[in-house]
């Protein structure tokens, strides 16, 4: 069975996939997991879900997963197992109960080979191509997987894409000679495809002009400099003049003024494109993070701008209003999501920090203590509360928060020494030096450069 779009979807799932697109413009993320999952059951070639569905469990779930255990494998690999052979019996009865598991761990490898396997018997290859693309994202030296990736690629006559993943492999394993090899043949492969392309098409006859052909091919290019960067928008600009409703012209331009860091103006097209595409969420999703970065601009420009002038009392006036706004805007924001869905652990986390933020320390510590329920987003959590604990004087209670969060974490990343620092930092103050010197020694031990924790130590041999 083929792939299809959002305009193939059966109508009844039309209203469940509404409620599921909303959840994500509103971050309401939990709840467009259980949505978008509903969707999948029923529909499970819808690819372009599956990819939101995935990107909401990476922002629920964090950065990949440290492997642990005997050679590193990732656990629950003998309930995948038995998985793997019930859905060699039933590969779309089986989809629900490999997306629970991606549920608690999108990046897992296992469970991602096993879906690529059974996309594969479904003859759904795209979506058996982004369950590996996945795991490369999050794994990228996992030579197994991408091999399997490649080969797939190969086998398909996508064979830049398989040249691509062999690249990657030769990476992280400078010696693999299958992947030095692979890499050889598809690229050669490609060569032929092109080659092949071009004598039987000239696709160059199809284009209005040759000044279109080059224009595409400067559009695919990366690292341009500012000045070429400009000269395109200019170019996209008269094109847009021309058609204002001609989607393609739109996002490239949006795209344009995000990569000139022209935070305003790409929000304004990237929520037309939105508007243009009849709701795509990527594009509302773009359009909000540029509304993000838009008013951080503004902040750091009226913070400069006062920082040159520090006697300006209109400029200091003006940045204490536009942050105070900001502040009042987040935390307005962060409340109607908590509205909309109280039990989400993940929007009370955010709303706690919002309060926290505007020194709103109270109304923070409710909601955090809810969020706390969440096991992805417990560690920092706790250390919020810790430090909102701190801010109000209650210095007992933010050490019991700090000390839960440090027990949680067993391996000594940024994370814990950040912890570990800020629970120093309070034994300091509460005059207890013992227990402020062994927190920052165990940074010490394996962090000499962390912060001032090498001064610290050092000095209390002196």
């Amino acid at each position: 069975m083929p792939e299809i779009t959002e305009q193939e979807l059966p109508q009844s799932l039309k209203d469940t996939w509404d409620r599921a697109y909303k959840a994500v413009q509103t971050n309401n993320l939990s709840y467009a997991v259980s949505l978008l999952q509903t969707v999948l059951k029923t529909a499970p070639e819808y690819l372009d879900g599956r990819k939101i569905l995935r990107s909401c469990e990476i922002q629920l779930c964090g950065a990949p997963k440290k492997k642990g255990g005997l050679f590193g494998l990732q656990s629950g690999g003998i309930g995948l197992r038995g998985l793997a052979s019930q859905a060699k019996k039933d590969p779309a009865g089986s989809l629900p109960l490999i997306e629970k598991e991606l549920e608690k761990d999108p990046y897992n490898e296992t469970a991602n080979e096993v879906l690529f396997d059974t996309f594969v018997r479904m003859d759904l290859f795209d979506s058996a191509a982004f369950a590996l693309e996945t795991v490369r994202k999050g794994y990228p030296e996992n030579a197994k997987l991408l091999h399997k990736l490649a080969e797939f690629y190969f086998t398909h006559d996508k064979h830049l894409m398989a040249s691509d993943v062999y690249n990657d492999i030769i990476k992280h394993h400078p010696t693999d000679s299958a992947a030095i090899k692979g890499a050889k043949d598809a690229s050669a492969r490609a060569s032929m495809q092109k080659q092949k392309w071009d004598e039987n098409a000239d696709v160059r006859s199809l284009m209005r002009n040759a000044a279109e052909v080059e224009e595409l091919e400067k559009s695919s290019r990366s690292g341009l400099t500012k000045e070429q960067l400009e000269e395109r928008r200019d170019r996209t600009i008269e094109k847009y003049n021309a058609d204002p409703n001609h989607l393609a012209t739109v996002k490239d331009l949006a795209s344009l003024y995000e990569q000139l860091e022209d935070w305003h103006n790409s929000q304004t097209f990237y929520e037309w494109a939105h508007s243009l595409s009849n709701g795509d969420v990527a594009l509302s999703l773009k359009a909000g993070q540029m509304k993000d970065r838009a008013a951080e601009a503004d902040i750091r420009n009226l913070e400069s701008a006062a920082a040159t002038d520090p006697d300006n009392a209109d400029l200091q006036a003006a940045l204490t209003a536009h942050k105070a706004e900001r502040l009042a805007l987040v935390v307005a924001e962060a409340k109607r999501r908590v509205e909309q869905n109280p039990t989400d652990p993940q929007l009370r986390y955010e709303l706690g920090n919002a309060l926290y933020q505007a020194g709103d320390l109270s109304g923070a510590i409710p909601h955090l203590q809810q969020a706390t329920r969440n096991p992805h987003i417990r560690t920092k959590v706790l250390l919020l509360l810790g430090r909102t604990f701190k801010a109000k004087g209650m210095f007992d209670l933010s050490i019991k928060q700090l000390s839960d969060a440090i027990a949680d974490l067993h391996t000594m990343d940024n994370t814990k020494k950040e912890v570990l620092y800020e629970k120093g930092i309070l034994h300091t103050e509460m005059g207890d030096l013992v227990q402020a010197l062994d927190c920052f020694k165990q940074i010490y031990e394996v962090d000499y450069s962390y912060r001032d924790v090498a001064q610290r130590v050092e000095s209390s041999y002196q």
